[in-house]
């Protein structure tokens, strides 16, 4: 939860730097965040591919594995769909590529701002971190109500790295193996799917 309260103070920060014009105005008026973008995308091909053990996890697991990924999938982008009805001003594609972020927040929310412009790329930024927030804080809750696999699909992308310890707590450390492998999966379609439901749905 640290992690996300850092994010989100950076963000508020930047915002009000933004409305109070407070930075030079070659930052003002020039966009970086495309550089951010090939910046962070490097750093996420480092952290995949150093990561052994858990491509070792992807081999070394029966093949039913892959059904948690694909059923957060279809859950995060029904619901999205779902929620979409009661918000006329977004269009559904809008919608629903804000849920495929599936938590990962950074990323997600760059793609979008380039896409789409910067409203809807604060909608996606939020999102994401709000469900990552809920999901350290209501983990517990999922896994008993829900059964062990809620914990896991409600921490989407985040279930590989900063929820993990939540999860694991809560589920046991054998469905750790489930979580990163989930996480590692929707982490590495976030950034075909949402450019794809923006530019080709």
């Amino acid at each position: 939860m640290k992690n996300s309260l850092i994010i989100l103070g950076f963000f508020a920060l930047g915002l009000v730097l933004g409305l109070t014009r407070f930075l030079p105005e070659v930052i003002m008026e020039s966009d970086f965040s495309l550089y951010a973008l090939y910046l962070l995308m490097f750093l996420v091909g480092i952290g995949i591919g150093a990561d052994r053990s858990s491509w070792r996890v992807i081999k070394e697991t029966n093949i039913k594995i892959i059904l948690v990924p694909l059923c957060v999938i279809i859950g995060s982008l029904v619901g999205v769909g779902a929620i979409s009805i009661f918000t006329p001003e977004i269009q559904l594609k809008e919608a629903l590529a804000v849920g495929a972020g599936f938590g990962y927040y950074s990323l997600s929310s760059i793609f979008i701002t380039q896409i789409s412009g910067e409203t809807l790329g604060v909608i996606a930024l939020l999102s994401n971190i709000l469900r990552e927030i809920i999901t350290l804080l209501a983990v517990p809750i999922f896994v008993k109500y829900f059964g062990k696999l809620a914990g896991i699909a409600s921490g989407g992308a985040t279930a590989m790295d900063t929820t993990l310890p939540i999860i694991s707590k809560y589920t046991g450390k054998e469905w750790a193996i489930i979580a990163i492998f989930s996480g590692i999966v929707l982490t590495i379609l976030v950034p075909f799917l949402v450019p794809f439901i923006l530019e080709v749905f």
